[in-house]
């Protein structure tokens, strides 16, 4: 999309029932030409589909690989409506001129609010009990049963969930300590523990909340099961590939971890009727959920609204603030201006040509901002109205240009 098209013509692909908020947003900005489908596509319907998407939108079943990006000849951006971007090639879509969008921090108190909910239920022994009770049992007992008041939470990362985790405990009576790999001020009267053996000493409950990064993944094994408290509790509401699952089903068959709460896995089913494996499922103390942290319609809600107003600033302005793999800029429109947008590849001295081209056609720039990332540059202009036609013209002749919109 090299000049600016009518905001009908601007084609949306929202995937996976994505929240009706992101409709109204939409809508509201006056763009009606969205194709809405309520499941994930495999890949050779997502590359017929994705041809003539100017913006797509997806949840975490949608895999855009570097093959479906470069069919996308049309695509000016991608929407993550989760955390999570890793089903994007990242990479790929940065080299393509194409920024990405999620949401970080719409569904924090959802997935806090579970960690908690399964803190207690874990204390008190509640998933063995009731699946004795479903048995036709009746294990009335205290034993390896506690309150969670004055017990030791610590917490695996201390960003955005963490820290909101830390509060939601601290306001029921425990501990709280937590790690990271930065310094972090305390919420409350958290600690944090000068190293993760530490943590994992001293706490009655583990609960991991980091991203999913090389250095992250398989940061749970037998070797950090073994140095947790005896009759301890771990939970993983993050990302599937940073526990060994078959670790940690060694934990709980020795009896070294009484119970776990596992939302996220390595493995996981692409569609509803996919069977779910795991040697987990094998273990009455352990709580499996189906990756639904995030899963409640307030949250739902709040990331329908948050992306799709990133996918408008992206659209009426160029603005690329909160994009994940993408150089962020963001500047006010001038007026009596038209913008320019060009993206291009990250080698010196192409700002100095664009000025020094513009300046040989008389063309007066208004506003400028630019900013790099990896390989790629981002350039936003403003230019008089009267010389956009020109300026276009000669953001094309730059050699090293990857993309170039003009927005009237």
């Amino acid at each position: 999309m090299n000049l600016s098209l009518n905001k009908d013509k601007i084609r949306f692909l929202l995937l996976e029932g994505v929240h009706d908020n992101a409709l109204n947003v939409l809508n509201e900005a006056g763009y009606t030409n969205i194709e809405y489908i309520k499941t994930a596509l495999d890949e050779d319907e997502l590359i017929e589909k994705i041809k003539d998407a100017h913006f797509i939108g997806i949840r975490s079943r949608t895999h855009l690989s570097r093959k479906v990006l470069e069919s996308a000849e049309k695509l000016v951006c991608i929407g993550c409506f989760c955390i999570g971007t890793n089903q994007v090639d990242l990479d790929a879509a940065l080299e393509l001129g194409i920024p990405v969008f999620n949401a970080p921090y719409s569904n924090t108190r959802s997935v806090a609010e579970l960690v908690l909910a399964e803190t207690i239920m874990l204390m008190r022994g509640i998933p063995q009990k009731n699946a004795v009770v479903h048995r036709g049992g009746w294990n009335k007992s205290a034993t390896d049963s506690h309150e969670v008041r004055g017990k030791t939470m610590g917490i695996v990362g201390y960003g955005s969930i963490g820290s909101q985790l830390s509060v939601l405990a601290e306001s029921l009576g425990m501990k709280v300590i937590y790690h990271d790999t930065l310094t972090k001020l305390p919420l409350g009267n958290a600690v944090q523990v000068s190293s993760f053996d530490e943590l994992l000493e001293k706490a009655d409950v583990v609960s991991l909340h980091v991203p999913d990064l090389p250095g992250t993944r398989d940061m749970i094994t037998s070797r950090d099961f073994n140095k947790m408290k005896d009759g301890s509790f771990f939970i993983n509401a993050s990302r599937g590939g940073c526990v060994n699952i078959d670790d940690l089903a060694a934990a709980l068959e020795s009896g070294k971890i009484l119970g776990a709460a596992i939302d996220v896995f390595p493995k996981e089913p692409k569609s509803a009727d996919e069977e779910f494996v795991s040697p987990l499922r094998a273990f009455d103390n352990v709580i499996l959920t189906p990756h639904i942290g995030g899963s409640t319609q307030e949250a739902q809600a709040n990331i329908g609204l948050e992306v799709a107003e990133k996918f408008v600033r992206y659209s009426d302005q160029g603005d690329t603030t909160g994009a994940v793999n993408f150089p962020n800029v963001s500047i006010a429109f001038t007026d009596n201006s038209h913008r320019l947008l060009h993206i291009h590849q990250n080698v010196p001295g192409v700002l100095s040509q664009v000025n020094a081209s513009f300046a040989d056609a008389g063309i007066n720039i208004t506003a400028q901002s630019m900013m790099t990332r990896g390989d790629v540059g981002y350039l936003i202009m403003d230019v008089d109205d009267s010389d956009s036609a020109k300026a276009l013209e000669r953001l094309r002749a730059i050699p090293q240009t990857i993309k170039v919109r003009v927005l009237f």
